[in-house]
């Protein structure tokens, strides 16, 4: 789509939210560069041909909805979106347009849900949390998994990264987080959140070849348990991660993602590998791709371009899996990452 449609982006000097920017250019949207940093972003905007720049700030409603004016939709880019994400709602409301994120923040995807959803539905708004690679797109995956159904015993999701250089909006969230859960761990089970102190455990995980068994921190848990449980009913939501992943982002001196082709992408490599199971029925999908930060940005721009052609299922607030065709959806990212369904 595109057609020129602006299209504002807050946190447009981030890491991420240089490869949005870029994929939005790439499918023909006109972006608004906005964030905290008026500096950051004239020096962006200098770089990129000029485009609008709007600096705004959370604590200044007046200027977020100078930043939204005239806007199609908005893409919030810019963490912890404990701080960010609710007054970038409020002014997608108060514009009237469609609010988009990439928030891998649990607390905070489940506060956007919590707090907006009577409100976004009974005025026929979208909001759309965590349409990034954790939370939107786990969430695809074992929507797209279960088929036709609803329900499920256990959802199962296994992140096979071969590594994972943080960036500093990652480790900011991080840090957010721990602080929330008082230096805890959450897990989905028994269809709610609950808190942990104890040590996660450690499991081989079957991935497929070419990368095979690996050993997995489980009950490392991510934006699925929010997004996944948001639209289906699965009391058992696990996500889990390679080891050395792990290791990778919890060590404070790990550098951040060193860009190695001329897209900006580093050289991390990723494999999904996603089963839901009732009773003996076990179902997978499996996604493979590069760079969990770039990958992002086609997953939301996509996401951005089915609600403004009105490819949606519902309103209100909705993940990822709920509001679209997951299969469908699934299937526009081939350029991007392969995909296999194994019922």
């Amino acid at each position: 789509m595109g057609s020129g449609l602006d299209v504002t982006v807050f946190g447009a000097y981030g890491h991420t939210g240089r490869f949005v920017v870029a994929q939005l250019r790439d499918r023909g949207f006109v972006p608004i560069l906005s964030g905290r940093d008026a500096d950051k972003l004239k020096m962006q905007a200098a770089s990129e041909s000029g485009p609008d720049v709007r600096p705004a700030s959370v604590d200044d409603p007046a200027s977020l909805d100078r930043a939204l004016a005239g806007a199609a939709a908005v893409i919030n880019c810019a963490g912890p979106f404990a701080t960010t994400a609710a007054p970038v709602i409020e002014a997608a409301l108060r514009a009237g347009i469609p609010y988009v994120d990439v928030a891998a923040e649990i607390e905070a995807n489940a506060d956007t849900f919590a707090h907006f959803t009577d409100r976004a539905r009974a005025t026929g708004a979208v909001i759309v949390p965590a349409m990034a690679f954790y939370g939107g797109f786990g969430d695809l995956l074992a929507t797209a998994a279960m088929g036709d159904r609803t329900a499920a015993d256990e959802a199962h999701i296994a992140y096979g990264l071969s590594s994972w250089h943080p960036t500093a909006g990652t480790r900011a969230a991080g840090a957010v987080s721990r602080q929330r859960r008082g230096g805890g761990r959450v897990v989905y089970t028994n269809g709610r959140l609950e808190y942990r102190h104890d040590d996660q455990p450690t499991l081989e995980w079957p991935f497929p070849d070419p990368m095979g068994p690996r050993t997995v921190i489980g009950e490392f848990t991510m934006a699925d348990v929010v997004t996944i449980p948001s639209h289906l009913s699965i009391p058992e939501v696990r996500t889990y991660m390679t080891i050395e992943a792990a290791r990778d982002v919890s060590a404070p001196d790990t550098p951040t993602p060193t860009a190695v082709d001329a897209l900006g992408r580093s050289a991390q490599t990723f494999l999904v590998d996603v089963v839901v199971r009732s009773g003996d029925t076990e179902r997978r999908a499996v996604a493979r791709g590069r760079d969990i930060y770039a990958v992002t940005a086609p997953l939301v721009v996509e996401a951005v371009d089915r609600i403004l052609t009105g490819r949606t299922r519902t309103v209100g607030v909705a993940s990822a899996g709920e509001i679209f065709d997951a299969p469908d959806f699934l299937r526009a990212l081939s350029s991007h990452v392969s995909l296999e369904l194994r019922p």
